[in-house]
């Protein structure tokens, strides 16, 4: 069985990378993979107390996080290659389609 404190640690430090990839990156991919491993952080959670209460719902919900993370990866790819095709560009600096 591992430890409490391991998983912790691997999912405050995967929180720690995607809010840094957040807010410092520039390149949409970047982003949306950012985006991912918060995501993720969030899943090892629900897993590891999940594991350490003896419950399911834990496990389920990570399920259903896990589903949300494919249609947001999907979404955000398809809003991304459409507004590559008009920028030819995947830096958020330069897509001011929705500015007035």
């Amino acid at each position: 069985m591992i430890p409490i404190a391991w998983t912790l640690t691997l999912s405050s430090t995967l929180l720690a990378v995607g809010i840094f990839g957040l807010l410092a990156q520039r390149s949409a991919l970047r982003i949306l993979v950012s985006v991912e491993l918060v995501l993720n952080a969030a899943n090892i959670n629900f897993v590891a107390f999940a594991n350490i209460r003896g419950q399911s719902q834990g496990l389920v919900f990570t399920l259903f996080v896990i589903a949300l993370a494919a249609a947001e990866a999907a979404v955000g790819l398809a809003i991304l290659l459409h507004a590559y095709r008009h920028v030819r560009s995947v830096d958020v600096n330069k897509m001011t389609l929705l500015r007035w």
